[in-house]
C-alpha cells in the first residue's frame, strides 16, 4: 500500500506534536512543511527531512502532490487556509481551535460538507487511550450522570497573542480542550458527544492580562449535566477530569502522563452499599491499544472512508460552548 503523503502547514509548538504523530505512523510518508518565518523552517527541515519546504504554503499544494495536510498555525489564519485545502479536495487536520469564533469554524464546515476531503479538528482529549477507556466503562454502566473538568494555567504568553488579534479568548483558544472533553465524557456511543442544552457560567477577569476565571454548569441532550473551572492565574498548570454513572466513578489526572482511579459502589446486606476501588488496569488495548492517538485515527478514517470523532461540524458545538461560558451565559443555548 502507498503511504498518504502528508503536509504540515505552521512548524511552531503544536506542529511538534503533529510531527511526532505524523513519524509514529507507518502509513504516512511527510512530503513536505511550509512555514514563513526562514529559520523556522530551516530548523523544522534539519530536524524533521521533509521531502519540500517552502515558505509559501500554496507552493507546498502545487509541488508536494499531498493527501493529506496538518494545519498548525495560529487560529486567525486557519480559515483561509482550511477552505482552501478543502476546495483542492485534500484531507485535513485542523488544529485547536478551529478558527477565531464559531461563525469561522461554521464556515469551515460548510467547505467540508462540499469536498471530497475529510477534516478532523485536533480535540486531541478526545483520542487519549485512558480517556476512551472510561467512556466505554461508562458506556458499559449506563452513560455518564455528572462530569466535570478542570484546567488551570499559571500565566503564560497567551496575552501577547491576544492583543495582536491572533487568538480568541483563553477558554476559547485553550480551554476548550477540556470544553471540548465535558462533551465527550457526557456522549452517548462511541463516537458521539453530547450537545449542550443549557449553560450557567460565572466569569470574572483578574487584573492582570488574560488571567481569566471561569466556572460553569452544563446540561447536556444525553441527560448528563457537567461543570468546568479553569483560571489562568494559578500556581501551576493542572488539568482534570471526573466522571460518574450509576455506582461508579473514574477520576482522570491529564496533568502529564495520564492517569486513572477507578471506584465502584458494591451492593451488601439489606439494601445498604459499599465503596471499593478497582485495581485492575483500564484496558487500552479495547480502545486502540496505549499508543491510539488522532492520527491513527484520521488514517484509518481515510482509508477506511469513515467519519472522524471531531469533524468540523461537530466542532462548532464546542466552539458555542466555548463562547457560552465566555460571555457568562446563563440559559438555554439557542
Amino acid at each position: 500500500m502507498d503511504k498518504l503523503r502528508v503536509g504540515v502547514i505552521g512548524c511552531g509548538g503544536h506542529a511538534q506534536i503533529h510531527f511526532g504523530m505524523i513519524a509514529a505512523e507507518p502509513r504516512l510518508h511527510l512530503a513536505g512543511i511550509a512555514e514563513i518565518d526562514p529559520k523556522r523552517l530551516a530548523d523544522n527541515t534539519a530536524k524533521h527531512r521533509p521531502e519540500h519546504s517552502f515558505t509559501d504554503y500554496r507552493q507546498l499544494f502545487d509541488q508536494a502532490r499531498l493527501d493529506l495536510v496538518h494545519i498548525t498555525t495560529l487560529p486567525a489564519h486557519l480559515t483561509a487556509i482550511v477552505v482552501e485545502c478543502l476546495k483542492r479536495g485534500l484531507h485535513v487536520s485542523v488544529e485547536k481551535p478551529p478558527g477565531m469564533s464559531a461563525a469561522e469554524t461554521a464556515q469551515m464546515a460548510q467547505a467540508a460538507s462540499q469536498s471530497k476531503g475529510k477534516a478532523l479538528v485536533s480535540f486531541n482529549r478526545r483520542y487519549i487511550p485512558q480517556v476512551l477507556a472510561v467512556r466505554r466503562l461508562l458506556k458499559e454502566r449506563g452513560g455518564a450522570i455528572q462530569c466535570s473538568a478542570t484546567y488551570h494555567k499559571n500565566q503564560s504568553i497567551l496575552d501577547q497573542w491576544l492583543n495582536a488579534g491572533l487568538l480568541p479568548d483563553p477558554v476559547i483558544c485553550d480551554a476548550i480542550h477540556h470544553v471540548d472533553l465535558l462533551r465527550w465524557l457526557a456522549g452517548s456511543g462511541q463516537d458521539r458527544a453530547a450537545i449542550p442544552v443549557s449553560v450557567y457560567s460565572e466569569v470574572e477577569d483578574g487584573s492582570r492580562p488574560a488571567a481569566h476565571r471561569h466556572q460553569a454548569v452544563v446540561r447536556f441532550d444525553s441527560g448528563a449535566v457537567g461543570s468546568l473551572m479553569s483560571h489562568y492565574g494559578v500556581g501551576f498548570r493542572i488539568q482534570r477530569a471526573e466522571a460518574h454513572a450509576e455506582d461508579f466513578s473514574a477520576y482522570l489526572e491529564l496533568t502529564a502522563e495520564p492517569q486513572c482511579e477507578l471506584y465502584q459502589a458494591l451492593s451488601g446486606e439489606g439494601g445498604t452499599t459499599r465503596g471499593t476501588k478497582l485495581e485492575e488496569p483500564l484496558d487500552l488495548e479495547a480502545v486502540g491499544g496505549p499508543g491510539f492517538n488522532e492520527v491513527r485515527h484520521f488514517t484509518d478514517c481515510i482509508l477506511g472512508d469513515h467519519t472522524p470523532w471531531s469533524t468540523l461540524d461537530d466542532a462548532v458545538q464546542t466552539m458555542k460552548l466555548a463562547e457560552a461560558i465566555r460571555r457568562g451565559h446563563k440559559g438555554l443555548l439557542a
